[in-house]
């Protein structure tokens, strides 16, 4: 069994937050993972995100993102991939176990780059955790 590894932080008002960690054992690295999630998984969506859902043996959830070209430059690209997997981090408790997730942006994005632009953390963790409602 994986020990969860939790990391106790100050914030400005003192009090101690806690903090998830997001390890190696909880992604989805190789292509074959992906690919098993994309064909076997269950898929929800919004305006703003897809998820497709699988059952994994892993005892964990385990989070595999993908933001396409569509969506804009690298930075862009990458500052969208940031908060998709903050919003998994960050939402860990809230999750089910033994699932894999993989989370895209949804095509419809694609199509307003500069909305995809001013996306906030709180509207793609909102928009993770109804889609993972759903699943449940």
């Amino acid at each position: 069994m994986e020990q969860e590894h939790l990391v106790w932080a100050g914030n400005r008002s003192g009090q101690a937050v806690k903090r998830f960690s997001f390890q190696r054992t909880k992604r989805l690295l190789s292509n074959d993972q992906f690919k098993a999630v994309l064909e076997r998984g269950r898929r929800f969506g919004d305006g703003l995100l897809t998820l497709y859902v699988a059952a994994n043996e892993c005892g964990h959830a385990r989070l595999g993102v993908s933001v396409g070209k569509s969506h804009g430059g690298a930075v862009e690209r990458n500052r969208l991939k940031r908060l998709l997997r903050e919003a998994f981090r960050q939402s860990q408790e809230q999750i089910p176990a033994g699932c894999d997730y993989v989370l895209l942006i949804s095509s419809r994005m694609a199509k307003g780059a500069e909305a995809a632009r001013r996306l906030t953390f709180e509207q793609v963790r909102a928009s993770f955790l109804a889609l993972v409602k759903k699943v449940t």
